[in-house]
């Protein structure tokens, strides 16, 4: 099956929904999905987004802009992670716990709304990661059209940039709640130092970057070698490790492996792994 046909797998899915309301984090996935659910559904489309500590400003900011150049509704709503006593104690559910709060919420949602389904941006690359918050996806009746039509993240790019959308070529994001590691409770503090710290590096021209916090120490991983070297040198060098002490940080660290998406599932039993 070749790209467009995927798509028009997705398209038909859509319209055999009849309404849907898109769970949009403002990343490539989604917006792809409300994309073509708006292109297919009109105003029976729209968009969803838990608003979080969790999430960072900017990209809020960022999901209402793409909103905007699709042409669709953006629906905000607040979710409760920090109130959960299961998710800030950041162990193996973590992801599932948050996952199971939105769609907690986003049900009643869509059924005042008069949505007849949900739709995530799940990818065929997604299904083969360790990722938790799945299985609250299921559990929750959620579909996942690219998924299902075996799209891979390179075709959910190559789609949006034909469709030209401006998150065609966006960086993986993720909830900044994965920057802490697992079993290190999650407080409002780290988040926001986190947060800041890669709001710093990313005015330095850094693209695709993750700061994780273990206990007063930043490691910074970044994809690029350039970026790599241009942050071990002077003045980068110096001004990084200003910048996030001042922020709270009593250590600043440079991974030599930088960024890969997963990175933190290393710390995941092999046994929890193969239990998914």
């Amino acid at each position: 099956m070749d790209l467009e046909e995927r798509l028009g797998t997705v398209r038909a899915r859509m319209r055999g929904l009849g309404s849907v309301l898109v769970a949009f984090s403002g990343g490539a996935d989604s917006a792809l999905v409300l994309a073509l659910a708006h292109e297919v559904l009109g105003d029976r489309a729209a968009g969803a987004i838990g608003l979080s500590a969790a999430y960072p400003q900017t990209e809020v900011e960022s999901a209402r802009a793409t909103a905007a150049h699709i042409g669709t509704r953006l629906l905000e709503t607040p979710t409760a992670q920090l109130e959960d006593p299961a998710f800030l104690r950041n162990d193996g559910t973590r992801c599932y716990r948050c996952r199971d709060d939105l769609y907690a919420i986003l049900r009643p949602l869509a059924a005042h709304h008069g949505f007849a389904a949900i739709c995530d941006g799940t990818n065929a690359d997604d299904l083969g990661d360790h990722r938790p918050g799945q299985r609250a996806t299921r559990e929750a009746g959620v579909t996942s059209p690219l998924a299902e039509a075996g799209m891979t993240k390179a075709e959910v790019r190559a789609a949006s940039r034909a469709m030209g959308l401006p998150t065609w070529d966006k960086p993986q994001q993720a909830c900044l709640s994965s920057r802490i590691p697992r079993g290190t409770p999650i407080t409002l503090g780290a988040l926001r130092r986190v947060e800041r710290a890669e709001a710093w590096l990313r005015a330095q021209g850094i693209v695709q970057l993750r700061v994780r916090e273990h206990g007063e120490c930043a490691r910074i991983e970044v994809e690029e070698a350039a970026d790599l070297v241009r942050l071990a040198s002077e003045p980068l060098r110096g001004r990084c490790v200003e910048a996030l002490r001042a922020l709270g940080y009593a250590f600043v660290s440079l991974d030599l492996e930088g960024f890969a998406t997963g990175r933190m599932n290393r710390l995941v039993p092999a046994e929890e792994i193969e239990s998914r």
